[in-house]
């Protein structure tokens, strides 16, 4: 199946080593389960780096656009708990992305993600676009692959938010992603060193300095699993 919905949330961030226990607990038990009961929140999936190290990637799948400036969403981000507090602060070299789907093919979860941040070059807009769109369509069906998604960030007009303060607004924003997702690592990577490479990137539209990396399901919900 495709993501679940219309809009994502994607968000990367790095946690210290001696944080990681304690944010994973929060992240599973109360913050999944926080976010989930908000509605129009789809799909919640947490991905850790497949190599090792301290990133995380994280995609809320949710029903539309107008999730992400709802009256209940808006609440529980001017109202974090005492342990989204505590923890917001280690969220660090944070990129977070405010999402409209523009492609989705295939499965939303699997075992890894390879994913993909990048602007295109000036002009070459619809040129980006209808190369992802095929890459969209061919890819789940490959060895090893189950799924592929672009989304583009649009700000919503809202305030500054209390849990963006907690983390100092020091959000950056990712302007297209592209997230593969697959059984098999070793084809997501071949595919990040072939059709996904910078040079490749370049030749169909996109800017210098587009950002991928590699990572494994650490854990995945819907709003039944933790009602």
């Amino acid at each position: 199946m495709a993501l679940l919905g219309k809009a994502a949330l994607a968000m990367w961030w790095d946690i210290a080593p001696e944080v990681r226990a304690d944010f994973e607990d929060w992240h599973s038990h109360e913050h999944f389960r926080e976010r989930l009961g908000i509605p129009g929140f789809r799909r919640a999936s947490r991905w850790a780096a497949a190599g090792g190290g301290e990133g995380f990637f994280i995609m809320y799948e949710l029903e539309g656009y107008e999730t992400l400036s709802s009256a209940p969403y808006l609440a529980r981000l001017n109202a974090p708990t005492p342990a989204s507090t505590r923890l917001m602060p280690h969220h660090r070299n944070m990129v977070r992305s405010q999402c409209r789907v523009l492609e989705s093919h295939g499965s939303g979860t699997a075992r890894h993600a390879l994913t993909l941040r990048l602007s295109p070059a000036p002009g070459r807009d619809a040129e980006l676009r209808e190369y992802f769109r095929a890459l969209t369509t061919r890819l789940p069906d490959l060895p090893g692959l189950t799924g592929a998604h672009l989304l583009k960030h649009q700000t919503p007009d809202i305030a500054v938010t209390t849990e963006q303060k907690i983390r100092n607004n020091a959000d950056q924003v990712a302007d297209w992603v592209f997230v593969a997702c697959g059984y098999d690592a070793a084809a997501l990577q071949a595919l990040g060193d072939a059709e996904l490479a910078g040079a490749a990137l370049a030749a169909h539209g996109a800017a210098p300095g587009p950002v991928s990396g590699l990572y494994s399901v650490s854990f995945s919900a819907i709003p039944p699993d933790v009602a």
